[in-house]
């Protein structure tokens, strides 16, 4: 199977190091320093408890900043940002055949998640989504698997990845059927060493995942408190937990109830540690933060729906106005 992994940042490249290692014909999209590393030296990958990255094992990765030379493939992994896909979308005609899967591995409410789930949603246009069609045109729903992610990972250095903990994937068809193709991709990142699980509904894991960091992310990046001061403060916790039971309405809604108490998750996220969420790390490093994807679908979606969602409503305010201070959010109003 040919694979191109688009974006090697924590995730692309722990995805790439594993798929190269276990044998598989792996090719990347990367540009800057990333690219120039894994042109010289390949990928270097540190599995949780390593801490020299000299140490690492080289997984040999060939990668091209230029689409086109990397030619059709049989599976693309788009590992990117949010704030980047609608850019690098409609550049990867070159690698997209008459069969070729995607598999995003993304956070946040994707393009995708209303296929197989509400047929007028999905007609819809979502302004936090996918604004005027761009992703969904370049990558069509019918050519994606779901995927949600569950571990954590970093980048301590151009070409080199760490992973930190975690090894969970979950797979999915939008449609929910267990199909042929969903058990190849499955079997395949198996073999690549993950613990891999397909789902019948997979936009309830996504939304599950959505509702345990879509509060975290964004007070983090306002605060630059790590989680488990946020956490241990009574008053932010309880915040969080009313914006957690909003979302939950919302899911409740479209059909993709949450059961768990969000005190059950806080107990989850408390065991991190103090963990720098990836939205912190983005406005340490001065890039756009995914507050559209996270926030701001949460409450297009509810709207849509008539659930009231006022603590959602003042958390992408806030992390929106901060956001925008720093330049690291569109300046136009984009999002409600």
């Amino acid at each position: 199977m040919r694979i191109a992994i688009v974006g090697l940042g924590a995730v692309g490249g722990l995805l790439a190091a594993r798929l190269a290692a276990a044998g598989e014909t792996v090719s990347a999209l990367a540009r800057g320093a990333t690219l120039r590393a894994v042109e010289r030296a390949g990928l270097r990958l540190l599995e949780a408890g390593a801490l020299d990255p000299e140490a690492a094992p080289h997984v040999p990765l060939r990668a091209s900043a230029d689409p086109a030379t990397l030619g059709e493939q049989d599976l693309v992994v788009v590992a990117l940002k949010s704030t980047a896909l609608p850019e690098v979308a409609p550049m990867l005609a070159p690698l997209i055949g008459e069969r070729t899967v995607v598999v995003p591995a993304m956070n946040g409410v994707p393009w995708w998640f209303f296929h197989g789930l509400d047929a007028t949603f999905a007609q819809r246009r979502w302004t936090s989504i996918d604004a005027g069609g761009i992703v969904e045109r370049a990558l069509p729903p019918h050519r994606v698997v779901g995927c949600v992610v569950h571990l954590a990972c970093s980048t301590p250095e151009p070409g080199v990845v760490r992973r930190n903990s975690g090894n969970r994937l979950i797979f999915g068809e939008p449609d929910g059927t267990a199909s042929e193709r969903l058990a190849q991709i499955a079997a395949l990142f198996a073999r690549a060493g993950f613990d891999v699980e397909t789902s019948a509904r997979i936009q309830h894991d996504v939304w599950f995942k959505l509702w345990g960091n879509m509060t975290v992310n964004p007070i983090s990046a306002i605060t630059g408190a790590t989680t488990d001061r946020i956490m241990d403060d009574p008053l932010v916790r309880e915040f969080v937990s009313a914006t957690m039971r909003e979302a939950a309405a919302v899911g409740a809604r479209i059909g993709l109830p949450i059961a768990t108490p969000p005190e059950e998750r806080h107990k989850i996220t408390r065991q991190l540690g103090a963990f720098r969420s990836s939205m912190l790390q983005d406005v340490d490093a001065g890039r756009p933060v995914e507050l559209d994807a996270l926030v701001a679908s949460v409450a297009e979606i509810a709207r849509a729906v008539g659930v009231a969602t006022p603590n959602i409503d003042a958390l992408l305010g806030l992390a929106r106005l901060h956001a925008r201070v720093h330049g690291l959010y569109p300046s136009d109003t984009r999002a409600p």
